[in-house]
């Protein structure tokens, strides 16, 4: 008996790789997972930290996806790679600071490298024709199979029958007539399909794992780039970026407010880092400050910090203001009124 084709898919942790790797395995395939690293996938450690959402599984996505399918995940960090597809994205943007179609080529030219590294033969993944405004159309899916390299060994089983033929499939690797014809946004089709492999309780099936589509998010990441002079970041920046309230009451800070008790112990790890403050008449945020202050700001910025904990409606609140370098000292402030805090402040 000959050795069964092996095939690496791409695992996101959304339903469409799942499915693609579902109906590879089906057929016969040994098939392994691979999922790269980036750092601004919303499963990355947003879900664990915050308290919103209790009802859902607080769990990496990708992982779970890999247990339902029944196969090996590999985890690959490519945080430094992946930058100078984020800073310098060949093909653009799309609506907001999204990469889509260099980053679609990137992580199949990583999987390709992948797959040759240890004798794997074709790759898989959850693309369908029509999904996505700039990576999954009839004339940008060519561009990532010609520039990740993979040329014909990269397989898209859910919309494989409106594509030419693969190598897998004219090589009787796996059965064309066994693979599927979706095209599209509606998901019903996918939804259907999870129901018949028994797939419940798995990732939202119109929802990104990426936070460099979220509006929110690239908005505050085009204003930390915008200060800063230049499109650099480090993992810790992209973090932060994550987590609580973002202000910048002037030009030259930005205040980090936590808005729970998660957001909180996570800040604390930062406390060396940054200025921070914290009220200790009532309670309230953790709130760290990214930039040089005076008095006068930090004055603003304990206000701002009295507003938003527990003593907002009260007189006076005593807030502890630690300089990254200097003496700690208190600060007995009213908070500042909400008619004072213009939407302009918020990132």
């Amino acid at each position: 008996m000959t050795e069964p084709r092996k095939a690496v898919a791409l695992i996101s942790g959304g339903l469409d790789s799942m499915l693609a790797a579902k109906l590879i395995k089906n057929q016969g395939v040994h098939v392994e997972g691979i999922n790269f690293f980036t750092g601004f996938c919303v499963e990355g450690h947003t879900h664990a930290i915050r308290a919103s959402k209790q009802d859902k599984p607080k769990r990496n996505n990708a992982l779970w996806s890999a247990e339902q399918v029944g196969i090996k995940l590999h985890i690959i960090d490519v945080i430094d790679e992946y930058k100078d597809i984020v800073i310098n994205p060949k093909h653009g943007y799309g609506t907001h600071l999204n990469p889509c179609l260099d980053c679609k080529g990137f992580m199949v030219k990583k999987a390709r490298e992948w797959m040759e590294t240890n004798g794997f033969d074709f790759i898989i993944t959850g693309e369908v024709v029509g999904q996505r405004p700039m990576s999954q159309r009839k004339d940008t899916m060519p561009v990532v199979a010609r520039e990740s390299g993979a040329f014909d060994r990269l397989l898209r089983p859910l919309c494989a029958k409106i594509l030419p033929p693969t190598l897998p499939e004219r090589e009787g690797w796996v059965d064309r007539e066994k693979l599927l014809d979706f095209s599209g946004r509606n998901r019903k089709p996918q939804m259907a399909l999870a129901t018949e492999f028994g797939f419940e309780d798995y990732a939202q099936p119109a929802g990104g794992c990426c936070f460099l589509t979220d509006g929110n998010y690239t908005r505050r990441l085009g204003d930390l780039w915008e200060h800063r002079g230049d499109k650099r970041y480090e993992l810790d920046d992209i973090l932060l970026l994550k987590i609580g309230r973002h202000l910048r009451p002037r030009p030259h800070f930005k205040m980090i407010v936590a808005r729970e008790e998660g957001e909180t112990n996570f800040l604390q790890g930062y406390r060396r880092d940054f200025t921070h403050l914290f009220a200790t008449s009532h309670s309230g945020p953790l709130v760290l400050i990214e930039g040089d202050v005076t008095d006068e700001d930090l004055l603003l910025a304990a206000r701002l910090t009295a507003r938003f904990g527990q003593g907002r409606s009260a007189d006076q609140v005593t807030v502890e203001i630690h300089p990254r370098a200097g003496v700690s000292r208190a600060l007995h402030v009213s908070p500042l009124p909400p008619n004072e805090i213009p939407e302009s402040w918020y990132l």
